[in-house]
């Protein structure tokens, strides 16, 4: 990456119409250019969908990949567009492939069905790629991404909860304006 870019971190909820927190707080100071760029490049992988979760940072010239995806070819994939922008020197993937397992797999459905089947999320689950993001690994559930409210938070919180053979569920849920 040419120029300062900073340390900023941007978190992504791919494929959605509503933005994270982080990325409208950041807009309010205003995203750089490659940011930006490197935003819409995650947003438009292919494979990416509900059951995964991109994050990235930007620290100096390097731009940092985490979080966790289903498929390797969504990690790869990821990597490729990102190192393809003109302005990016390098990159420094620590995106997760979660383990293949047919039981998080059925948890994944489970939660997916408890969450977007409720009437309360109709208007989250309409979008191509539903804000909340459901990620499983070994029995352990963890939500990610945005929703309007923290009634919303809570209630998708709950539902999650009711979830047979899930071991744990973590709430990383944010709240888009909290007032």
């Amino acid at each position: 990456m040419r120029g300062n870019l900073g340390q900023t971190i941007i978190i992504l909820v791919i494929g959605t119409l509503l933005v994270t927190p982080a990325v409208s707080a950041l807009q309010g100071q205003g995203l750089t250019r490659t940011e930006r760029k490197i935003h819409h490049e995650l947003v438009m992988l292919p494979f990416y969908d509900v059951f995964d979760n991109l994050q990235f940072r930007v620290e100096g010239s390097t731009v940092v990949l985490t979080g966790q995806v289903t498929r390797p070819t969504t990690k790869s994939s990821a990597e490729t567009v990102v190192e393809r922008l003109e302005e990016v020197e390098s990159v420094d993937n620590q995106i997760e492939v979660l383990p293949v397992s047919s039981r998080d797999d059925d948890i994944r459905m489970a939660v997916y069905r408890a969450i977007y089947y409720n009437p309360s999320f109709t208007r989250y689950a309409i979008r191509a790629v539903p804000p909340i993001h459901i990620i499983v690994k070994n029995g352990n559930v963890t939500l990610e991404g945005v929703v309007a409210t923290e009634a919303d938070s809570n209630l998708a919180q709950l539902l999650a909860r009711g979830v047979p053979g899930a071991f744990s569920l973590t709430n990383n849920l944010v709240v888009e304006d909290p007032s």
